[in-house]
This record gives structure tokens, C-alpha cells and sequence, in this order.
């Protein structure tokens, strides 16, 4: 698995972690030993890829990703009053 539109392609480790810039990114043990794309987004904010879906994001002082929008939700969307 490729990500050409990410910085660069990590494998997660099997305790579920991304190593990035001497930093130990916790992920999730679903993840151990797949790779994914990390991409740097804002100053210090990174997202976080799997195939064609966007895990979440993470800067690199938490450690931690949090989750972004869910690709599997309900979209509702909102009727005008007309």
C-alpha cells in the first residue's frame, strides 16, 4: 500500500504506535503492522490515513490521534424552509 498524497508511509507497530521524529505516536493495536500515511497539515498537526480514509490527527505533544470525521456515519442533511 502506497500513499502518494501523504509525507510519508509508517508501519504501526505491534503495541499500536507510530513512530515519528523520535516521538511515539499512540494509534491502535488494530492497526499493528499495517502502514499508513501521515501528512503534515498544520504546524505540528498531522493526519492519519488508512487506504482511502482519514483515521484522525495528532501533533506531536499529545501523542495521541484523534479521531476525525466518521467515513461510515449518517450524512444528514438539512431541509431550506421554502
Amino acid at each position: 500500500m502506497d500513499y502518494p498524497f501523504h509525507d510519508q508511509s509508517v508501519i504501526v507497530t505491534r503495541c499500536g504506535r507510530i513512530c515519528l521524529k523520535r516521538k511515539k505516536v499512540s494509534l491502535s493495536l488494530v492497526f499493528a503492522g499495517q502502514k499508513v500515511g501521515v501528512k503534515e497539515v498544520g504546524d505540528g498537526v498531522w493526519s492519519v490515513g488508512f487506504m482511502d480514509y482519514d483515521l484522525g490527527y495528532f501533533d506531536l505533544n499529545s501523542c495521541r490521534v484523534e479521531p476525525g470525521e466518521n467515513p461510515f456515519g449518517c450524512k444528514v442533511l438539512t431541509m431550506s424552509p421554502e
